[in-house]
């Protein structure tokens, strides 16, 4: 196989850029490196493409290497030809090359293998030639023996022999694959063995119900297979076996001698006894597999807009973190997020509690001079939410300060308060402050914030436990390493957890910047880092565009223009009389007009840049210290609407878009309960193929509610203007 020309005619892209592609990851690069700052030699890839090339390339060496050791194998056996090498070069899978070793494989004791010790293996070679003359029966009786007495048990045994050849034939394995793929059908139903209950109607939409492999959807796939492990449902695929046992049959039956009959049984036999249970295993296996990615590429979707939610800088912050008998923890952080101050208050317990906590609440804003409340939307989130519009309009009336608020999505934060990172970040407070200063961070710097906490527990995923766990893991780092340095990190204020994910570092690294930085003060020049124990040239050069030092000499050092072009970026501010100072200063804001007036390609060749790195360059240089992420979205306010018995048919409302599934969006609308916009109801513009293709994690969306469920506590909503 020609790797290279594989990939290059699956992704789609110029043969040349598909070698550098390789060549860089087989260097050791890392894929934010590579997206970022070797455009040139990629075509631009971006990091998703280069992701998706990699995992590619590793599958088709590995498939590679298994074809290497099979054809040993089979060579060292003396059973090679020159058609089995064939059909090794031309496998495409490994499920291929498995079944092409098959025949090969040593084996556990089997039916056929006790028959060949028996002797019966040239007799199961006669009956296999089916000549019409031939007698198996007669032939048979040469055959008795200790082991073999009657005429009856050589023939069965000569026919298990038989049946064995039958299931380990690569051709009827795929023909029999392919049938079941195209005809089969997933049936689900109650086992009989489950005691009656309240969890059975979870999945009583499953119950007698059959689906044709080709169209179950992989939400339907994680379902079932979650089903059948609680021991709620029993699976199975279904074929119509007739048809089965004739595919199995055609290859090796021929005419309709006694010994075709003997060979028909065999074949039957092989299906029902040998190969069905295989391949129903194998199909399952790829339906969940499938069903696991597609839910993978779903959770990776959700998790980089949750991730790039825009922050709110500088800004001294209330964290609220509701609650109804254990009270509201309160938090007040300063713009870096450090604690100034918490408190418990009680405002959702009674009318005179409420007031006594807008008391205490009012002389921490005043004391701190907080500027905005994020409160979590968990429990008595609506409620706080109520009190938080009370105290704000109060404070403006009587103050004239205007205070803002956001309700903020608080998935995962009581996962970072109880876990070591939070224990070691603040030892002196308990589990329910914690979780207070986190809600506060996530409003000023998501990603910062966020990044502590394991992205299986932030909840934009689905079936995420039942899945391959270390396939998901490495996906969603993946997510979170675009993410950090898309936006970069500031090396002088970014934790241990945060730069870990920064290209080219890894957890002991990044714990050693963190020491250098409190023995030694501020950063003051991406060099220092050269300082640091165990951050060698290669690990410099794949972090240092990624990491920011705003208090340098350098100006360039708080841009992702990389230290390797430096030099050239001086001579682009050289050619048009621009200085550093300017570029600190923001005073060459007509840089890529006055580029594009000399020529690009003429600047291209006096300063040494290549077109892609002089665009990034021009853009970097223009805004020093930008934040990719966008301005803070206004908060939405739910006033009418608190708890689902309050929804009506028809009412028209506005939500935040909290998970995306392949089969529609949840939407949190205030009520505790997410509402379900199914992918059907997504858009009246026409039929919608891929959710993600209408809205993301974190979109605000208007909905109609469609109809309410309060027993199973669901919400029906549509997109669909009912104008």
């Amino acid at each position: 196989m020609n790797i290279l020309q594989t990939l290059t005619n699956e992704f789609n892209l110029n043969e040349k850029h598909t070698e550098n592609i390789v060549k860089l990851l087989d260097d050791g690069n890392t894929v934010p490196f590579i997206a970022r700052y070797r455009k040139e030699m990629t075509g631009s890839c971006d990091d998703v493409v280069l992701r998706a090339l990699s995992d590619r390339l590793e599958y088709l060496r590995s498939l590679e290497k298994r074809k290497g050791e099979v054809t040993s194998l089979i060579t060292e056996q003396g059973k090679m030809t020159e058609e089995i090498a064939q059909a090794i070069e031309k496998a495409a899978t490994l499920t291929e090359v498995e079944d092409i070793y098959r025949p090969y494989k040593q084996k556990r004791k089997t039916r056929a293998s006790v028959a060949i010790a028996n002797g019966l293996e040239p007799l199961a070679d006669k009956i296999m030639e089916q000549v019409p003359a031939f007698s198996p029966r007669a032939e048979a009786e040469n055959y008795i023996n200790e082991q073999v007495k009657t005429v009856e048990e050589a023939l069965q045994g000569a026919q298990d022999i038989i049946a064995e050849r039958v299931s380990d034939d690569a051709s009827t394995r795929k023909k029999l694959r392919n049938f079941f793929f195209k005809f089969g059908e997933i049936y689900s139903c109650y086992d009989q063995k489950t005691k009656d209950g309240d969890e059975l109607k979870t999945y009583e939409m499953y119950d007698d119900r059959s689906e044709p492999v080709v169209q179950i959807k992989g939400h339907r796939v994680l379902a079932i297979t979650r089903g059948e492990k609680e021991g709620f449902l029993k699976v199975s695929v279904k074929v119509d076996d007739e048809i089965a046992k004739r595919i199995t049959a055609a290859g090796f039956v021929k005419g309709d001698s006694e010994s075709s009959a003997i060979v028909r049984a065999a074949a039957q036999d092989a299906f029902t006894r040998l190969i069905a249970p295989s391949v129903e295993r194998e199909v399952r296996a790829d339906l969940f597999e499938a069903a696991s990615e597609e839910a993978i590429k779903m959770f990776e979707l959700n998790l980089k807009p949750l991730l790039m939610q825009p922050p709110v800088k500088d800004k001294i912050t209330m964290g609220w973190d509701p609650g109804f008998r254990t009270g509201c923890k309160i938090c007040v952080v300063d713009g870096t997020g450090k604690l100034l101050d918490k408190s418990v208050v009680f405002p959702t317990t009674s009318e005179a509690r409420k007031e006594e906590s807008k008391v205490v609440l009012k002389k921490l804003i005043a004391k701190h001079g907080v500027e905005v409340i994020s409160c979590g939307n968990g429990t008595a989130s609506r409620e706080s939410e109520a009190v938080i519009e009370e105290l704000v309009e109060e404070i403006e009336r009587e103050t004239g300060r205007k205070v803002g608020y956001v309700i903020v999505n608080e998935a995962g934060a009581s996962v970072y308060s109880a876990s070591e990172a939070g224990t070691k970040e603040f030892p002196d407070l308990d589990v329910t402050t914690r979780s207070a200063v986190s809600i506060a961070r996530r409003l000023q710097d998501p990603l910062a914030e966020l990044i502590k906490i394991d992205p299986k527990s932030i909840g934009v995923g689905q079936y995420q436990h039942d899945m391959n766990q270390k396939r998901l893991d490495g996906a969603l780092a993946g997510v979170l390493e675009d993410c950090v340095n898309s936006v970069g990190v500031d090396l002088n204020t970014a934790s241990v957890a945060l730069l870990t994910y920064v290209a080219g570092l890894n957890a002991g690294v990044a714990k050693n910047i963190v020491e250098y930085r409190e023995a030694n003060g501020k950063f003051t020049s991406r060099k220092q880092l050269l300082k640091v124990p165990k951050l060698g040239e290669k690990a410099y050069n794949q972090c240092a565009g990624f990491l920011r030092v705003d208090c340098g000499a350098n100006v360039f050092d708080n841009t992702a223009v990389h230290p390797e072009s430096y030099e050239k970026a001086e001579r682009l501010l050289s050619l048009f009389s621009y200085t550093k100072a300017d570029v600190k200063e923001r005073k060459i804001g007509d840089l890529r007009e006055r580029v594009k007036a000399y020529g690009a390609k003429k600047v291209e060749e006096e300063t040494g840049l290549d077109g892609a790195t002089l665009a990034d360059v021009i853009t970097e240089l223009m805004k020093p210290g930008r934040d990719v992420r966008d301005s803070l979205p206004a908060p939405i306010l739910f006033k009418e609407v608190r708890e689902m018995k309050d929804l009506k048919p028809g009412m028209e409302l506005r939500g935040t878009v909290r998970n995306v599934a392949t089969f529609g969006a949840f939407v949190d609308i205030g009520v505790h309960q997410d509402g379900l916009v199914h992918i059907s109801e997504l858009s009246d513009k026409g039929f919608v193929k891929n959710v993600s293709d209408v809205v993301s994690v974190g979109q605000v969306v208007t909905v109609w509610v469609k109809d309410v469920d309060l027993n199973k506590k669901r919400i029906a909503l549509t997109m669909k203007s009912p104008k």
